[in-house]
């Protein structure tokens, strides 16, 4: 099964080998059909935090546990 990739900014690089990924979505309401915005933030691994700086686009990928919250990595940032 492949796994999931989102694209995010990031919010916070305090920790270190974590940064804080907010990965907005469009979401459609059932019976109303109003599309309103929702966000999600997910902790993702990356080698060093100080490489990345609040506001930038990356891509992230699922993979496995490595703490109990975060179960995602940085793949590579995005150019605007």
């Amino acid at each position: 099964m492949p796994k999931k990739k989102l694209t995010g900014i990031i919010v916070s690089n305090k920790m270190e080998k974590t940064v804080v990924v907010k990965v907005e979505s469009i979401k459609e309401h059932p019976i109303y059909k109003r599309r309103f915005k929702v966000h999600k933030k997910y902790k993702a691994h990356v080698g060093n935090s100080n490489e990345f700086i609040i506001g930038e686009k990356v891509l992230i990928q699922e993979c496995k546990p490595i703490s109990k919250d975060k179960t995602w990595e940085v793949i590579e940032k995005i150019s605007k």
